[in-house]
């Protein structure tokens, strides 16, 4: 695969060059060893494309799950408890989920476990691959790495979306770049 875009959010990339060289230059080669045609198996049962064979978002996924593995990128994943009390979320944030939990139930109110997962971070930058549903986009930029930069874990977020060219020989409902910039 290549990347064919890139759309820089407040001098992302440009930090990615000064200060982490090394990780974009390892995501680059990730995404250019990933042989996409190899991931041409699911058969279309959609109305529109029956029997076409297609790209198959899981099994791009596992190529770049297996990539970024090799390249020493790791999973991760924050944990948290959250209550219907918006103020006391707000007042509970920046503690340790033990004390969170206890705050909460504290001020009697029901303590809901909750976590936001990463696909890969190394050296504070963290990187999802959204072959699934468009609006897992969204929830990528606005609330996992939103919150794993509030909780220090990352300085800087990458996605990984198919431009429309890729996305129209897979199945729907896969977002795709030109998309996500509207």
């Amino acid at each position: 695969m290549k990347i064919a875009e890139y759309y820089s959010h407040l001098n992302g990339l440009e930090y990615l060059l000064v200060h982490k060289k090394n990780l974009w230059d390892e995501i680059r080669q990730v995404v250019e060893d990933v042989d996409a045609e190899a991931c041409r198996t699911k058969v279309s049962r959609e109305k529109t494309m029956r029997g076409k064979l297609l790209y198959a978002p899981i099994e791009m996924n596992r190529e770049f799950r297996n990539r970024f593995d090799d390249a020493n990128w790791q999973s991760s994943r924050t944990s948290y408890w959250v209550t219907q009390d918006a103020q006391l979320i707000r007042k509970t944030m920046q503690m340790s989920p033990r004390d969170q939990k206890a705050e909460i139930e504290t001020a009697g109110l029901r303590a809901i476990y909750s976590y936001n997962q990463t696909d890969f971070v190394k050296e504070r930058i963290a990187v999802e691959v959204q072959f699934g549903k468009y609006f897992s986009v969204a929830f990528d930029l606005f609330v996992k790495h939103l919150a794993f930069f509030v909780g220090d874990v990352i300085d800087l977020g990458v996605e990984i979306v198919p431009m429309k060219e890729l996305q129209e020989e897979m199945s729907s409902g896969v977002p795709y770049y030109e998309g996500e910039l509207y």
